[in-house]
């Protein structure tokens, strides 16, 4: 499993683990434990990362996409 702020751009996963108290927030976002997403716009140095869940693009920011794993696929 790799964190979303790791995920490279276009890269595909699964979401497999949320950190902390932050599942309703994310839920919000379509974002949620066995949802797929990809990764669309990753910015250099520590910039939000965008991905896209179910046809929607999301922006997260790094602290965020790093409570989010994903199990990436190949």
């Amino acid at each position: 499993m790799k964190k979303v702020s790791e995920m490279e751009f276009d890269e595909v996963g699964i979401v497999r683990k949320i950190e902390g108290n932050l599942r309703a927030q994310i839920a919000g976002m379509g974002i949620r434990e066995g949802k797929k997403l990809r990764m669309a716009t990753k910015q250099p140095i520590k910039g939000p990362v965008v991905v896209e869940v179910d046809k929607s693009f999301t922006s997260l920011g790094l602290r965020l996409a790093d409570k989010i794993f994903v199990e990436v696929e190949k």
